[in-house]
């Protein structure tokens, strides 16, 4: 499978916005969804955001709610517009192409890209 692509990281301080943009080269057929999860240092890669390939319709953590906005570019291309950032948001940053809900749980099929580093200072 081809990685997908992210750009858009950086160093900001509280408060500040950041973009994050996303390419897959292209989408398995059964996806779901395509979204973003984040790793902090020391700690496991939790899920951020998805849109659903079929509607649009989004998805967040209630971490980011309300501050993070994740939306459709065109037709392979996302993009995760991060306001009011703090320094808890500070991680690096992975897209996936192919993710999947169950019973509220966020799986992945797809591979992930590089990722990004976003880093909030106080």
């Amino acid at each position: 499978q081809v990685q997908p692509v992210e750009s858009g990281g950086g160093s900001v301080q509280a408060g500040g916005s950041l973009r994050l943009s996303c390419a897959a080269s292209r989408r398995s057929s059964n996806a779901y969804a395509m979204g973003w999860f984040r790793q902090a240092p020391g700690k496991e890669r939790e899920f951020v955001a998805a849109i659903r390939w079929s509607d649009s319709s989004t998805y967040y953590a209630d971490s980011v709610k309300d501050r993070f906005t994740i939306a459709r570019e065109n037709a392979i291309t996302v993009y995760l517009q991060m306001n009011n950032l703090t320094p808890e948001d500070t991680a690096v940053y992975y897209c996936n192409a192919d993710l999947d809900l169950v019973a509220g749980t966020w799986y992945d099929f797809g591979s992930w890209g590089q990722g990004t580093q976003v880093t909030v200072s106080s």
